[in-house]
């Protein structure tokens, strides 16, 4: 049997979430109503916790923190080379007297 693996929006993400925190119904109930299993409502709404505004960021994007972060790393790595090419000047530079 070949499972496809289903993806939901961010806005479906976010309303399933709103209802499981503003519904009097336990989240077992509102995740069966939505289709969902509750452990994914759960982390849904654990995920929302821990990023807030940055949740669900969409297919195959990255939060501004996460984004941020990348580039960051990219200018270090560029840096490093930087200061070894000088390092390796200054040594051949001071050979030479």
């Amino acid at each position: 049997m070949d499972k496809t693996r289903r993806q939901y929006t961010r806005e479906f993400k976010l309303e399933a979430v709103r209802l499981s925190e503003e519904a009097e119904a336990s989240i077992a109930r509102v995740a069966r109503e939505l289709g969902i299993t509750p452990r994914l409502l759960y982390r849904w709404r654990q995920e929302l916790l821990a990023h807030g505004d940055e949740v669900f960021p969409g297919h195959g994007k990255r939060r501004e923190s996460q984004e941020e972060v990348q580039q960051l790393r990219r200018e270090l790595e560029r840096v490093r080379q930087e200061r070894d090419i000088l390092k390796k000047a200054i040594a051949i530079f001071s050979r030479e007297r």
